[in-house]
């Protein structure tokens, strides 16, 4: 049995990619929390403009950060193994999901949608963001993965 932690796949100069991405889709996931609670209170069509912004920089740094995840996940039979990792993956899908089809209301119904389903929906994937971050950080903390050996 290998007695070495297990390893990011995808990593560069030996630092993991995936936790580098990450930070990006989260900050804009909880800032379309805030701009809606802002447009909530305010009915400023800057705030919703805001959201539907921060919803695409979301999802597109979100593939990125799935890519390095998923890369990571099939390249190491250990980091599969954990069931922390695959909680982790089927949540961070699942507020993917939910924010893709949050921006495509948006798009299609406009600021109407944003008060209160997609106000709700932020709320919602953010709450979902912090179960998936302490599965992600069970996987680094208790698995090891992605720590460097001594």
């Amino acid at each position: 049995m290998d007695a070495s932690n297990p390893q990011s796949t995808a990593r560069i100069a030996g630092h993991p990619i995936h936790p580098m991405l990450v930070p990006f889709p989260i900050a804009f996931f909880v800032g379309t929390l805030a701009v809606d609670i802002a447009y909530s209170q305010t009915g400023e069509p800057f705030w919703s403009t805001a959201g539907r912004w921060l919803l695409s920089a979301g999802l597109a740094m979100a593939a990125l950060a799935a890519l390095a995840g998923l890369t990571d996940l099939l390249g190491d039979r250990r980091i599969r193994a954990l069931s922390a990792a695959w909680h982790h993956m089927i949540g961070n899908v699942t507020a993917v999901l939910l924010e893709a089809f949050n921006l495509w209301q948006r798009l299609g119904q406009g600021d109407a949608f944003v008060v209160p389903t997609g106000l709700i929906l932020s709320a919602v994937v953010t709450l979902l963001l912090l179960y998936n971050g302490w599965r992600g950080w069970e996987m680094v903390y208790r698995g090891r993965v992605g720590v460097a050996d001594r």
